[in-house]
C-alpha cells in the first residue's frame, strides 16, 4: 500500500498500477529521500519523470511543492496518476502528461526550469544517464537543482563517465534492489 507520508495529503492512499510494469519506489525509500529533501521542497517546482503512479511529485506537493509535472508515456499510468491527483485534492498545483520522456524534455526545452526532479524509470531500460543528459541539454535544471535517480545501478555514470562531470552527488544509497542517487549540477556545468 503507497500513501503520502506527511504535509496537506498525509495518509490518503494511492491508486497504483495493475501489474508488473511499474515499480513503485519503497515507502522506506521514499521516506529516505524525503528526510534529505525536506528543507529543499517548500515552494519549489517538481518533474516526476517516469511518474508511475505520480507518488514522489505528490508527496513533494503534499509536503509544499509549489507544484509538479508528471511524465509517464503509458496511459494507464496517466489515468492513475489523475485519480491520486483527485484523491489528494491537489489539483491545482499538478499537471500530468502522457508522453515518452524524451519527447516531453524536447518540447519542454528551454521553456521551464525545475528545482527538484525526480528519475524513475524501468530498471531494464538504463535511461537515467540519457535522461540527464537530455536534461541539461534542455536547458531544464538550474543551478541549484536537485535530481533525484533511482537506478539498479550503484554508478549511475558507469557507462557515462562524461556526463558525470556536469553532476555532483549528494547522497547515494541502497534500498533493496534499488539505488538512490541524489544530485546537484556542479556550478561549471554546460547548463
Amino acid at each position: 500500500m503507497m500513501r503520502i507520508i506527511t504535509g496537506k495529503a498525509k495518509g490518503i492512499k494511492l491508486e497504483t498500477l495493475k501489474g508488473d510494469n511499474t515499480r513503485p519506489t519503497s515507502e522506506r525509500a521514499k521516506e529516505a529521500v524525503f528526510s534529505m529533501l525536506q528543507f529543499d521542497i517548500e515552494g519549489r517546482e517538481v518533474l516526476d519523470l517516469f511518474a508511475g503512479s505520480g507518488q514522489m511529485g505528490l508527496e513533494a506537493v503534499s509536503r509544499g511543492a509549489k507544484s509538479a509535472t508528471f511524465v509517464d508515456k503509458a496511459k494507464d499510468a496517466v489515468a492513475v496518476i489523475n485519480k491520486n491527483i483527485e484523491k489528494t485534492r491537489l489539483g491545482d498545483f499538478c499537471r500530468a502528461f502522457c508522453s515518452d520522456v524524451s519527447d516531453y524534455i524536447r518540447t519542454v526545452k528551454g521553456r521551464r526550469k525545475f528545482d527538484i526532479v525526480f528519475i524513475d524509470p524501468p530498471y531494464a531500460l538504463r535511461a537515467v544517464p540519457a535522461t540527464l543528459s537530455a536534461l541539461l541539454g534542455a536547458d531544464l535544471l538550474k543551478d541549484t537543482s536537485i535530481i533525484v535517480c533511482e537506478s539498479e545501478e550503484a554508478d549511475i555514470f558507469e557507462s557515462s563517465p562524461e556526463l558525470a562531470k556536469n553532476f555532483e552527488v549528494i547522497k547515494a544509497s541502497k534500498y533493496g534492489v534499488a539505488h538512490l542517487t541524489v544530485l546537484t549540477v556542479k556550478k561549471e556545468a554546460e547548463l
